[in-house]
């Protein structure tokens, strides 16, 4: 096997990276091959788009907190199919800023003797550290998530951070204090800043709290929705409903060349932040609504209203039976499908095809270099 063009020494530990052992060239032909093997069958699959520049894209990067066996505070990602933490300093894939913050954190640790929180005995103060940057905004969020909610010398902390790091806008402290996988909390506060940060994607704005959805990869992101636009046809006069909508992105970007956009998403916390970021970039014709996708779609057919175009970007797991029926019922002239997972998109595919509809494109997207997940972009034309 060919050999990268730069190598992890943690990358058997971490297990992040599944193809760190390639070239990236190679890592986009084993991908290609992937996607033919799984959807060849519908038509033909055009060649995946990659990246100019495949490292250092994750706009996002968590960090878990722990001491090693002398007692040494360590940072950075639980190892595969476990709780211990594989201390990491840097990642190829990740935010090179964002990992100087946390490392910033982990030596502020010492110096003000807070301890790692340890979920078994409930004791310690750090679990995680989050940091969010906008790429093209500048913009920096860090949210420190502690097992408990006493803070001490909680202004001097966050002084010190912004002293080594004046590039911050914003800090949160969020209060985790389960025994979960899950890494933020229900309790949030602001200690510094707004509370959120800005980023651009093509001509919109974008305005990211700690809890909101935002692609990882922001350079991919955008050939992955201009793709999707160029596949959902749009001329000015169609309705289309954005379904699995989350804080409205998709939605937002498509608004400019359709009549009018619903968007439908069950997070109630994304569809506020979804209706944040459409007054942010005055977008009037597009409208969000707290549902179930497919029970919408259904009750919109049911009132005999229509949509012309459906975009769809459900999670790994892909589509239910039920959210495919009432697509069938609603009954969309194109449906733009946006999937993660190869394999979940064959299955909903098979159903579709069979159900009046026909697979026109088939566009992959490298949006996670170094790893196995695949994107892709397909248009389906009602028969």
């Amino acid at each position: 096997m060919e050999k990268s063009e730069k190598r992890c020494p943690l990358a058997k530990k971490c297990g992040g990276c599944q193809l760190q052992n390639l070239s990236y060239e190679k890592q986009l032909q084993y991908k290609q091959v992937q996607c033919i093997r799984l959807l060849g069958q519908f038509c033909r699959v055009e060649e995946i788009l990659g990246m100019e520049h495949p490292y250092h894209y994750r706009n996002k990067v968590q960090a878990a907190f722990s001491e090693d066996r002398r007692g040494n505070i360590i940072s950075g990602v639980y190892q595969a199919a476990s709780h211990r933490v594989v201390a990491v300093e840097t990642c190829l894939t990740e935010d090179e800023k964002a990992d100087e913050i946390i490392g910033t954190v982990r030596r502020l640790l010492k110096s003000f003797k807070l301890k790692p929180y340890n979920p078994d005995t409930g004791r310690g103060f750090l679990r995680h550290v989050l940091v969010k940057r906008g790429f093209k905004s500048g913009q920096i969020m860090v949210v420190l998530v502690t097992g408990v909610r006493e803070f001490p010398k909680k202004r001097s902390f966050v002084n010190a951070l912004l002293h080594a790091h004046p590039e911050i806008t914003t800090v949160l402290q969020n209060v985790n204090p389960g025994r979960t996988s899950m890494v933020l909390g229900a309790q949030e506060e602001v200690l510094f800043g707004p509370g959120k940060i800005e980023e651009q994607l093509g001509d919109c704005v974008f305005r990211i709290s700690a809890r909101a959805f935002y692609q990882i990869n922001p350079a991919q992101t955008e050939v992955l929705y201009q793709k999707a636009l160029e596949f959902a046809g749009l001329t000015g006069r169609e309705t289309v409903i954005d379904a699995y909508c989350g804080t409205g992105t998709i939605g937002i970007f498509a608004a400019g060349r359709a009549k009018q956009v619903i968007g439908v998403e069950l997070n109630g916390d994304a569809v506020a932040d979804a209706r944040e970021n459409a007054k942010l970039n005055d977008v009037q014709n597009i409208r969000f609504f707290k549902a179930d996708a497919g029970e919408f779609m259904t009750g919109m057919a049911k009132a005999g209203e229509k949509a012309d175009v459906v975009l769809m970007d459900p999670p790994r797991a892909g589509s239910d039976r039920a959210f495919l029926s009432s697509l069938l019922t609603l009954s969309p002239k194109r449906v733009v499908y946006v999937s993660c997972n190869p394999e979940t998109l064959r299955r909903d595919l098979v159903f579709l095809s069979k159900n009046g509809y026909r697979v026109r494109k088939i566009q992959p997207v490298d949006m996670f270099p170094h790893t196995k997940h695949i994107e892709c972009v397909c248009l389906l034309e009602r028969r």
